[in-house]
C-alpha cells in the first residue's frame, strides 16, 4: 500500500477574484502563504517520505512552505500534477464566460477531465512502483483533485468543497487507487470556514460535472 496526500495550493489573487487559472502561472498571495503554513501544521501530525508538486508557482511555493516546515527537503516537480488547462476561459470571470459561451457551453481548447485523470493516475502508479508502505505529499490543484474524485469515487464526495490548502488522502493497494474517508481528522480540519471551493473560484470547473467513465486504474 502507498498513501498519497493530495494538497490543493494556497490562495492566489485570481482565486480571490474568481478568475479561471488553469495553466496560467499565478503566485500565492499572503493569504495563500498562511494557508500553506496551516496545511503544514496539519500534515506534521504524520510522517512522509517525499513531497511532489505541480511546477506552477502557486503549487510549488505551497510545497516549499510545507517541505521546509516538515523537514522534507526540496519538493520534486512533476509535470503530471499541473492544473487542468481551461483553454480560452483562462483569466476570465463567470460573467465573461457566460457571455461568451453560456453557462453550459463548451470552452475552446479546454483539456478534458478524462485527460487529467489519465495523466495523474499514471503518475501515481509510477511513484508507487517500488514504494510499498511509503507516504507521499502531492501539492496540486482543485481541478486535478476533482478529476481524481470523478475517476474513482461514486459518492457525494465528488462535489464536496475543495478549498485552498485542503488535504485529500488516497491509497494505492494492489494496483487500485481509492479515496481514504473524508472523516480523516487531517482532511476534516484542513477546510477552513469561509474558504471558497474550487467551483466558486472557477465557473468552468463548476459547469463541467459530467462523470467520465469509471477508471480501471490500470
Amino acid at each position: 500500500m502507498t498513501l498519497f496526500y493530495l494538497v490543493r495550493h494556497g490562495e492566489t489573487d485570481w482565486n480571490r477574484q474568481h478568475r479561471v487559472q488553469g495553466s496560467s502561472d499565478i503566485p500565492l498571495n499572503e493569504t495563500g502563504k498562511r494557508q500553506a503554513k496551516h496545511t503544514a501544521l496539519l500534515l506534521a501530525r504524520r510522517s512522509f517520505d517525499a513531497i511532489y508538486t505541480s511546477p506552477l508557482s502557486r503549487a510549488s511555493e505551497t510545497a516549499s512552505i510545507i517541505a521546509e516546515d516538515l523537514g522534507l527537503g526540496h519538493p520534486i516537480d512533476h509535470d503530471a500534477f499541473v492544473e487542468r488547462n481551461y483553454g480560452d476561459a483562462e483569466g476570465l470571470t463567470r460573467r465573461a464566460i457566460d457571455a461568451r459561451w453560456g453557462a453550459t457551453g463548451t470552452v475552446p481548447g479546454q483539456e478534458t477531465r478524462r485527460s487529467v485523470q489519465n495523466r495523474v493516475i499514471a503518475a501515481l502508479h509510477r511513484l508507487a512502483d517500488g514504494s510499498q508502505g511509503k507516504h507521499f505529499i502531492v501539492v496540486t490543484h482543485g481541478g486535478v483533485i476533482r478529476s481524481m474524485l470523478y475517476a474513482i469515487e461514486a459518492t457525494p464526495h465528488r462535489s464536496a468543497p475543495i478549498t485552498n490548502g485542503s488535504i485529500h488522502s488516497f491509497e494505492l493497494v494492489d494496483g487500485t487507487l481509492a479515496l481514504i474517508t473524508f472523516n480523516d481528522p487531517i482532511e476534516h480540519a484542513s477546510a477552513l470556514p469561509g474558504d471558497d471551493d474550487i467551483t466558486d473560484q472557477n465557473p468552468v470547473e463548476a459547469a463541467d460535472d459530467t462523470p467520465a467513465p469509471k477508471e480501471k486504474n490500470r
